[in-house]
């Protein structure tokens, strides 16, 4: 038996950076990682996929070149491998970092392997046991292979195996039309795939607002992507050319034959094989550690972070558990998971970008709210940069003046939505933005005229 002040599984966005706080105030501990250091963001999702994103994005420029008044000699091609070698460079560089900084701190123990509890405050990797009274759970997630007809009888990729593909795809049909399927989409698109995305719902990112989903959809055909929705039964079986993903839709053919499959339909948190069984720690119906405001679990001294509590499935909100369990174990300061405003995008191009609550989330509060929306046709900065596609849409309450939330979708709308968000977190009224003076040409200075142009809310329609 090997005792520690604490023990950390998972080296995601959370546990590293807990690590460094931990051992800075004299605590020892022990880190496990089975596999591949820096978690999802780093090796599966964020990293590689926006690296990627922008090699799509330089080739979809290049093919708009003669609107900018640039000739090229010849049609732009895709180097599959040289675009996986430099997505890779940028991977191995964060990877390594995260490995080294826990390799290299003097009073962290570095094991690699499966965690395991045998008890609530022993955990088992390897030959090793490992005991101590804190334990941190930072254990991610996973793709969700649905239980959908014929999916044991074909190839199929994820957002993973996605990655270690080599070749680009001749017919690349996605299922799932939320944030993974649509980046990948028209990621694979712009290689030079043809690309089918199937959707159950009557609309993609279902959870947005109708406007939004609708002008996302635009985009997407605009570029040639095909998109089946209201998919009522969705069913896969081999075929010559690949895989035939059999749909009921409103319209198009029965089913759609693709050369590859990517099934994009959710996640999946990493708790299966904890041993959760062997400590008492309380899981919801779909294997998410429930926890308390300040990420507690239902075992004194453990705590769960990232994407295992199901309070977030993004980076920023990783590393927001961080800081919270930091600040109430070791600064006295007791941060809480409820204050955190709600805030995302999505990496398509243009970026959606997300805070608070939606139009329809407003309404159904009942409260009188403002509405001001604006198309990025109106952003000088986007119309000088031939990206004036999307819109800007924010929301108000009408009686404190304070901001309820925004979808903003065009080009540097993932950066201009904390102008929105700060004053937020602030507690100060929209006019503190409405009178500022920002940059021109920014996309940024549309805000304050956007608020400037607020209406009731009932004078409009989704």
């Amino acid at each position: 038996m090997k005792t520690f002040d604490a023990i950390i599984i998972g080296a995601g966005q959370a546990g590293p950076a807990l690590a460094g706080r931990l051992t800075e105030s004299g605590m020892s501990v022990a880190f496990i990682e089975r596999k591949l250091f820096g978690g999802t963001c780093v090796n599966t999702g964020c990293t590689p996929t926006k690296a990627m994103v922008a090699s799509a994005y330089a080739a979809h420029i290049a093919r708009r070149a003669a609107e900018y008044g640039v000739v090229l000699a010849s049609p732009v091609s895709i180097d599959m491998k040289a675009v996986i070698a430099r997505r890779e460079t940028i991977v191995a560089k964060s990877r390594n970092g995260v490995e080294s900084s826990l390799r290299n701190n003097p009073r962290c123990t570095v094991f690699t392997g499966t965690a395991s509890f045998e008890s609530p405050h022993i955990v088992r990797v390897g030959d090793d046991l490992l005991e101590a009274k804190q334990i941190f759970l930072n254990v991610g997630g996973r793709a969700t292979i649905p239980d959908m007809p014929g999916i044991r009888d074909v190839p199929f990729l994820t957002n993973t195996s996605l990655l270690a593909l080599e070749t680009l795809p001749t017919h690349l049909v996605i299922v799932g039309g939320g944030y993974i399927g649509i980046e990948f989409g028209q990621m694979y698109r712009r290689f030079g795939s043809e690309v089918t995305i199937i959707e159950m719902a009557p609309r993609l990112v279902k959870h947005e607002d109708e406007d939004v989903s609708a002008a996302i959809l635009q985009i997407l055909e605009d570029e040639g992507i095909h998109v089946r929705l209201n998919a009522e039964c969705i069913h896969l079986a081999p075929h010559a050319e690949g895989v035939s993903v059999g749909v009921h839709c409103d319209s198009g053919d029965p089913a759609s034959v693709g050369s590859h499959v990517l099934i994009a339909v959710g996640r999946t948190p990493n708790t299966d094989d904890l041993g959760l069984d062997r400590t008492g720690i309380a899981k919801d119906e779909r294997g998410y550690i429930v926890v308390d405001d300040q990420l507690r679990t239902s075992v004194d001294g453990i705590y769960a972070m990232g994407d295992c509590n199901g309070k977030g499935a993004f980076t920023h909100t990783a590393y927001n558990d961080f800081e919270i369990v930091a600040a109430n174990l070791l600064d006295h300061d007791p941060r809480r998971v409820s204050d955190r405003i709600p805030c995302y995008a999505m990496y398509m191009d243009p970026p959606l970008a997300r805070i608070g609550m939606n139009e329809r989330e407003v309404r159904a509060t009942g409260k009188a709210a403002l509405i001001g929306t604006r198309p990025m046709t109106r952003v000088n900065r986007a119309v000088e940069k031939g990206e004036s596609l999307g819109f800007m849409k924010v929301l108000v309450d009408a009686e404190s003046k304070k901001i309820l939330g925004a979808s903003l979708l065009g080009v540097g709308c993932d950066e201009a939505i904390h102008s929105l968000l700060d004053i937020m977190y602030a507690g100060a009224p929209y006019t503190t933005i409405q009178r500022a003076v920002h940059i021109h040409p920014t996309v940024s200075e549309l805000l304050p005229t956007l608020l400037g142009g607020l209406k009731p809310l009932e004078e409009s329609t989704l």
